[in-house]
């Protein structure tokens, strides 16, 4: 006869809420946060009041001994006997109502839930202002179960429905009866299948599937999850903080916020695993936090807390401030700017466990690292390498440094640069790279590393003076900004018979301008549209020559035929990919935006000084048209023009900071960066300061 991995029970209510309560049943979101909306909670205590049925629960049994604590120093919490498979978000519910406890939503935030119930007629609701304005209502039923709730409730309930309008006695008892019916739901029976400790996470998984075909399908990372929940609650804890924190910015200190990726903590899991056992299958994984012995199969409780503190001492470096900053500046260092250039978020996880491993086993320096690893995320982004089956890759990949010896940093290096080198071969960068940029895909890797490519050699938008990085910048979100422009306009091209979607919006046939000059070129052929726009553009040649080598221009382009023209311009655009990967090995290369994954915190100056432009500097009189405008250092000097704009070397620019920009070449704060002679060489930012101080109220 077959072993029979579970047992019927009944629990009442009160039982549960009270198990929960004294941590001998975890509720230790299997699936997910809270993610019901208060009307099925709703639902279910109106369900429960009438008597339905409403479902079954199903607990696993931890197999802890009795008594047993959790693991670490810093807590004396109690194993709980059993822990919820099926049935978390029912029992949130009835937990979070009848304890009146706050809940986690999927968002990590926290909110209570406030069901309302109106005794005359047995209606539940979910309580708004309205409700809470309606004597007929109870506003908020966790009140009955607080000590000494359901008397003071009952009475504060009637006196107000009796100053509202006369009740007489058979009514007043009708109304209590309801109430004393909506506590006494503290006593609704609900079936238990209880499954043995002896059963394993696929049974388990499988158990959960044929009984409900409604529910989230249960993965290693949840069972991962649920044991820490079990026997290191803590360290659930802290993994789920340092996620939430990675969503908000902060001002009051450091945190893990940054532009890159909101991790789950799943996610976080894996680089943990990786970190500490150098797996990624996390099946096995699950097996050794068990602490089966091999030769018995049953759990041992002394093997359990070994891989948990193996476990524990990897999250720490995961979770560490510090080694999370500096491996987003690899990032940076790549070229990617923000979440908005990431296709892979695998390829940042599992970065991020080799920058640990190299960091923290093989002893290679910050800095070092950081060359190391940008090129290690350009290839593994740019190559979708942990795309698909990407637990066995990672597993070849931590497989090639076992040979290693621990502190051997030089050893660590050799490996990482040998797969990258053996990756990005010649085949990949003339063959393979041109094939994968023959796509549509705004989120093709081969398109992000195009994009990376441009940040990396700082190039500026086509036509333009602004710089590409500059617009990438994930912080700032403008209205307008750079966009990709067909080259080939759409409506040029269906005049040539072109129509197919995707082949006019082919990668090759975009690339980044600024807005208005998207307005601008329209729908022109491009032999009409490019020699108007360098004329009024007025670049110089050195410069033009540059953009026209970063956007992978073909020589005589607007006389090339549509399709020869992507397939050269392919092949460029892989060039330009390969140069500026080549920088990333450049000891005197480093991005020149600020840094990622630390919130930049400054003096903001305030929205007027935002609002003031040169033309109202102009208009005060602190300003005169014809002015000449210098910077000693780069012995330069520019032009105030009557409009406000400022003239430099035959280009106009809107701004002091644009023109700044081209004087010094590279980013300025052209109002710091500018002097005029008024009342001495004075910069631009005083006479603005002198204009703002000028329009302050008067005390």
């Amino acid at each position: 006869m077959a072993e029979t991995l579970y047992k019927d029970t009944t629990y009442t209510v009160s039982l549960l809420v009270q198990s929960i309560a004294m941590g001998k049943v975890a509720l230790p979101d299997i699936q997910r946060p809270f993610v019901w909306q208060a009307a099925k909670v709703r639902a279910l205590f109106d369900s429960m009041y009438k008597g339905f049925p409403v479902g079954y629960l199903l607990f696993w049994e931890t197999g802890a001994d009795a008594g047993a604590r959790q693991i670490g120093v810093d807590t004396a919490k109690v194993v709980p006997n059993h822990l919820i498979v099926d049935g978390q978000q029912r029992l949130t519910s009835l937990f979070a109502v009848m304890t009146g406890t706050k809940v986690l939503r999927d968002d990590y935030s926290e909110a209570r839930i406030r069901i309302a119930f109106r005794p005359s007629d047995a209606t539940f609701a979910v309580t708004d202002a309205a409700i809470e304005k309606d004597p007929e209502f109870i506003p908020d039923i966790s009140v009955l179960w607080q000590p000494g709730g359901k008397r003071a409730t009952t009475k504060g309930y009637l006196k107000a429905v009796s100053a509202r309008r006369e009740i007489d006695d058979a009514e007043e008892e009708r109304l209590e009866e309801a109430i004393d019916r909506l506590y006494d739901l503290q006593h609704y029976p609900f079936k238990v299948v209880e499954l043995s400790a002896s059963a394993d996470e696929e049974q388990v998984a499988e158990i959960f599937v044929r009984i409900n075909s409604e529910g989230v399908a249960l993965i290693q990372a949840d069972f991962i999850l649920t044991l820490m929940s079990v026997f290191w609650e803590k360290g659930r804890r802290d993994l789920e903080e340092f996620c939430r924190a990675c969503r908000t910015p902060s001002l009051s200190g450091a945190s893990p916020f940054n532009w890159y990726i909101q991790p789950q903590p799943p996610q976080l899991l894996r680089a943990t695993v990786a970190v500490a056992f150098r797996r990624a299958v996390l099946k096995h994984m699950y097996t050794l936090l068990r602490g089966k012995d091999l030769d018995t199969g049953k759990p041992s409780p002394e093997q359990r807390d070994a891989q948990f503190a193996r476990l524990a001492a990897a999250q720490e470096h995961v979770l560490n401030l510090t080694h999370w900053h500096e491996f987003l500046l690899c990032l940076e260092r790549a070229g990617f700017r923000g979440k908005k250039m990431i296709s892979s978020e695998n390829a940042i996880i599992f970065s991020y466990a080799i920058w640990l491993i190299g960091r923290v086993d093989f002893g290679v320096p910050v800095t070092r690292l950081r060359e190391v690893i940008a090129r290690w995320f350009f290839m593994a982004h740019t190559t979708s390498r942990y795309s698909g089956s990407f637990e066995t890759q990672v597993e070849r990949d931590l497989s090639q440094l076992s040979g290693v010896a621990a502190g051997d940093a030089d050893g660590f290096v050799r490996v990482l640069s040998k797969i990258v080198d053996d990756t990005l071969t010649s085949d990949f960068w003339e063959i393979t790279l041109p094939n994968e940029l023959s796509s549509s895909a705004s989120k093709s890797p081969a398109l992000l590393a195009y994009i990376a490519a441009l940040n990396i050699v700082d190039a500026d938008a086509l036509l333009s003076t602004g710089k590409v990085r500059a617009r990438l910048d994930p912080a700032v979100t403008a209205k307008k900004g750079i966009e990709r422009h067909h080259l080939f306009p759409r409506a040029y091209l269906r005049k040539q018979k072109i129509t197919d979607t995707k082949r006019i919006n082919q990668i090759a046939n975009m690339a980044l301008v600024e807005w208005h000059d998207n307005i601008a070129i329209s729908d022109q052929a491009p032999a009409e549209y490019w020699p108007d726009q360098l004329t009024k553009k007025k670049l110089r040649e050195p410069d033009l020559a540059k953009q026209i080598r970063w956007h992978a221009l073909p020589g005589d382009w607007t006389k090339l035929s549509y399709d020869e023209f992507l397939a050269q311009r392919r092949r460029l655009m892989a060039g330009v990919v390969r140069s500026a990967f080549g920088r990333l090995t450049d000891q005197h290369y480093s991005p020149v935006y600020p840094p990622a994954g630390l919130p930049v915190v400054e003096a903001i100056p305030s929205r007027t000084q935002y609002a003031v432009r040169v033309v109202d500097l102009l208009d005060a009189g602190l300003l005169s048209a014809g002015a000449v405008l210098i910077n000693p250092t780069d012995d330069v000097e520019a032009t105030v023009l009557a409009d406000g704009r400022i003239e430099f070397d035959g280009n106009t620019y809107d701004s002091p900071s644009g023109a700044g920009d081209a004087a010094h070449g590279r980013t300025t704060n052209g109002w710091a960066y500018w002097l005029a002679d008024v009342d001495g060489l004075r910069p631009l930012a005083a006479l603005r300061d002198e204009l703002l101080k000028s329009e302050e109220p008067k005390p």
